[in-house]
């Protein structure tokens, strides 16, 4: 909806303007952030705060019913891209329905069902918009060749009269479901899929606690190059599995989760690979300290590639300001990282990777289930 068009700007002009000053631009939304974002010369500065400042203040000017069809259409097909016809594609939303209560807002997948989708009115966009869309509830990123005090003076020219908002509701549901499920919970599906997969997922601790970081370096430790622990065993070792995945997602709100994944070969054995995870996962209580610097220097590196990067920088700079409240977080990140030590994953695999902290999901292809 926010592209097709504001107050002073046509539907697609938003696109064609940037394109033509030589720039891209695009938009992302997921738990607990929704971003947009362009880069292009820095000479263009005054056109994109212009057209970010007249649909920030003046999209609701150009809504109408038109446009809520044709992008409730488009959000639908982007469904049955992803996840509906996507071999695994449905997989988070079967996991977070296992890690999460229906009262806790990450039950639900960002995209929403196309129920969801479809019952989307123009009294509920407005609603929204109203609410989460002002400047009370925004984070405005620069970065690049821009002189500070001119580039300041140009965000108030351009966004100065846009009214504060209100301020923010609670967040609906049950925020904190516990920190462990209390049990083993298992699904498995029969689908159109080419290979067994096992996906393994638990609550951890949030991004905004310390004992995440130990959470994000024991994925590290376990998935993070051809000589981590899920790789070496699974793949090299036992040969159950052709890739492993490890991932610490960094949310906010009661918990977060952790998810562990191996995908096996052509009629691979589901209940092999399953235990081949479970063994790496509680394996993590007896890590090494070589391990651990190890997935630190790895974990080190990444972020810091992705810094120097211009768009991710802006990226991360955004993300610390809006949900820590401090972009300047960023320049601490290495030092946690450095901090994680092996007792702290010990400590972690201890009270979080146990069997009453687990939610196990398996695909099964149609013709060898």
């Amino acid at each position: 909806m926010m592209f097709q068009g504001s107050a002073h700007v046509p539907r697609n002009r938003h696109f064609e303007l940037v394109e033509q000053a030589g720039g891209s631009l695009n938009a992302s939304t997921w738990f607990d952030r929704t971003n947009y974002f362009e880069t292009v010369p820095a000479h263009h500065l005054d056109l994109v705060l212009w057209l970010e400042s007249d649909r920030l203040g003046h999209f609701l000017e150009a809504l109408g019913q038109e446009t809520l069809d044709n992008q409730v259409a488009v959000v639908k097909n982007e469904r049955r891209q992803r996840y509906d016809n996507q071999p695994y594609g449905d997989w988070d939303e079967r996991l977070q329905g296992l890690l999460w209560p229906p009262e806790h807002p990450y039950h639900h997948t960002v995209i929403g069902s196309m129920e969801d989708i479809g019952a989307a009115t123009l009294e509920d966009v407005e609603e929204f918009f109203r609410t989460f869309y002002h400047p009370g509830n925004a984070v405005l990123t620069l970065a690049g060749d821009v002189e500070p005090d001119e580039a300041l003076r140009k965000v108030e020219h351009w966004f100065g009269d846009i009214p504060e908002g209100p301020p923010l509701p609670p967040v609906p549901g049950i925020l904190d479901p516990g920190a462990v499920l209390g049990e083993t919970r298992r699904e498995r599906v029969e689908a159109d899929v080419p290979l067994v997969r096992v996906y393994v997922g638990g609550r951890i601790p949030p991004a905004t606690d310390e004992e995440f970081w130990a959470a994000d370096v024991a994925t590290s430790v376990l998935a993070d190059g051809r000589a981590s622990r899920l790789y070496r065993s699974l793949v090299r070792e036992e040969r159950l599995a052709n890739d492993v995945i490890s991932y610490a997602f960094p949310l906010l709100h009661g918990r977060s989760m952790m998810l562990s994944w191996a995908t096996g070969y052509p009629d691979a054995d589901p209940d092999a690979l399953e235990a081949g995870l479970v063994r790496q996962l509680e394996g993590l209580a007896d890590v090494r300290t070589e391990e651990v610097e190890r997935a630190v220097a790895l974990s080190e590196s990444r972020f810091l590639r992705e810094v120097e990067r211009l768009s991710s920088r802006a990226d991360l700079l955004s993300m610390h300001q809006l949900q820590f409240g401090d972009a300047s977080r960023i320049n601490r990140e290495v030092e946690r990282l450095r901090a994680v030590t092996a007792d702290d994953i010990r400590a972690f695999a201890e009270t979080h990777l146990g069997p009453d902290n687990r939610a196990i999901l398996t695909y099964l292809p149609q013709e060898a289930s």
